[in-house]
């Protein structure tokens, strides 16, 4: 694989434009008036993985959005690298907060991005950490030097919880048998000093609907005298976490492993600046769960946030009137041994019991998914690291991400194998916000990587 480098150089403006071509279609997997560029998508995937090298490709029907499948086999007693990624993309909105329209891919020059980033959605999340396993498998086919074989299982629903993959999973394990998967959906430090993410938290999330009084009513002749369901609300929101933000549904952190001080010790080798932390998200200060610093907040501790909350009234000018009715959205980050079908029941448990008698409560799950933990000593993050060393000049350092990416612990249960998440995005890059974009610098990089993962793990697993 000598000539990795230069093979990149000399394809790197037909890898770009193949991307952005990619990226312009709004295979946007939330709203069906994009349902047809989804299916689209789809397709352009199936018709790259067969151009780059797969001997076999195939659209497969789920009961959602296709999964595009396919593989090549030189040599059934080598060991199988199972490549996994999602074509679909998030919702652009807010559109108005776009420099450039989020579906008409343009490459600009920024402060961390010197040599130009492609703005467009989805063009970290995740075309474009997808789309380089494509070119590596293109690279290592054209030059002789796939060393195992490789299968890619690319869905469209990861940004809608996944619902198909699940499904289809479950009724493939033999075409999906491995050794290894391999994801790109995550991110590293910086350009300068790669890493390696080994944890993802679970996640429940859940929608909460507040009843009072049988109709809206006017807050003059009715209020004081009947509950207020936003006001209920507010009040049982704010009851969630006491006075150190320690979250207070009984129960919910029964299971939760604690970090040694050697592990936090090891996470805080991590470079971070709160200072620049602060500045980049333009807050006076961070705020969280007391005991812990902001690396382990967002990492190796569960959280409960409200996502979204309306009710009542909220056009332009007045109107005095007191809801019938008031919702919320939440979501918890879960870390490894929580299960997110045992603390959706707690929430719900919880959270109708502290309700007053004047309203009734109402809890309605959406998804959720299991927390991951990868060991580091194990043959594919040895591979992995090894690849990130030859490219960057520097190992990789382990850490725990604060996100969720649930069919990982999914993979484990059904495919039986570990997951290695070699991610290229920067947090920077403003996924699934205006304005993301994927560093040229980053996509390139991942190309020339990728394949090195084959090469040690491969050598690792004689």
């Amino acid at each position: 694989m000598e000539n990795i480098k230069s093979y990149v150089q000399q394809h790197k403006d037909r890898f770009i434009n193949e991307l952005i071509e990619l990226l312009k279609i709004p295979s946007v997997s939330a709203d069906t008036a994009y349902s047809q560029d989804v299916i689209d998508t789809a397709e352009a995937v199936k018709e790259s993985l067969s151009k780059a090298g797969c001997d076999f490709v195939e659209t497969c029907d789920t009961p959602g959005y296709p999964i595009i499948y396919g593989e090549k086999i030189i040599d059934p007693n080598l060991p199988t690298v199972l490549v996994y990624g999602h074509y679909d993309v998030q919702p652009p909105d807010p559109l108005e907060l776009w420099t450039s329209p989020p579906f008409e891919p343009v490459i600009k020059n920024t402060d961390i991005h010197p040599e130009g980033a492609i703005f467009a959605r989805g063009a970290c999340d995740d075309k474009g950490q997808m789309y380089m396993h494509v070119k590596a498998l293109e690279y290592m086919v054209q030059n002789n030097v796939l060393p195992c074989n490789v299968k890619f299982m690319i869905e469209g629903e990861e940004e809608v919880g996944s619902a198909s993959l699940a499904w289809f999973v479950e009724r493939n394990q033999e075409k999906l048998k491995n050794d290894v998967i391999l994801i790109s959906d995550t991110g590293m430090i910086s350009n300068q000093q790669p890493s390696i993410t080994t944890g993802l938290r679970g996640l429940s999330y859940v929608e909460v609907e507040i009843t009072g009084p049988n109709r809206d009513l006017h807050s003059g002749l009715y209020g004081g005298a009947v509950a207020n369901p936003i006001n209920i609300l507010a009040k049982m929101i704010a009851s969630l976490h006491d006075e150190d933000n320690h979250i207070t549904i009984p129960g919910f952190y029964d299971k939760v492993q604690e970090l040694s001080a050697e592990e936090r010790a090891e996470m805080a080798k991590a470079p971070f600046s709160l200072e620049k932390y602060k500045n980049a998200l333009n807050i006076a200060d961070v705020y969280g769960e007391k005991g812990y610093v902001t690396n382990e907040r967002n990492s190796i501790r569960p959280t409960l946030d409200v996502n979204g909350i309306w009710g009542g009234y909220t056009g332009e000018g007045a109107k005095t009137v007191i809801a019938s009715k008031a919702y919320a959205k939440i979501s918890m980050r879960l870390v490894p041994n929580q299960d997110w079908h045992e603390i959706t029941e707690l929430f719900t448990k919880h959270f109708t019991s502290i309700a007053p008698a004047g309203v009734t409560v109402k809890v309605t799950p959406h998804h959720g998914g299991q927390g991951y933990v990868t060991p580091i000593d194990s043959i594919g993050y040895q591979a992995a690291n090894k690849a990130y060393t030859e490219t960057f000049g520097v190992p990789a350092i382990p850490v725990r991400s604060g996100g969720s990416i649930p069919i990982v612990a999914l993979f484990e249960k059904e495919l039986k194998s570990k997951t290695i998440l070699m991610g290229f995005g920067l947090d920077s890059d403003a996924i699934h916000s205006p304005n993301e974009h994927f560093g040229i610098f980053n996509y390139l990089k991942g190309i020339e990587t990728i394949p090195l993962f084959y090469k040690y793990f491969v050598e690792l697993s004689k």
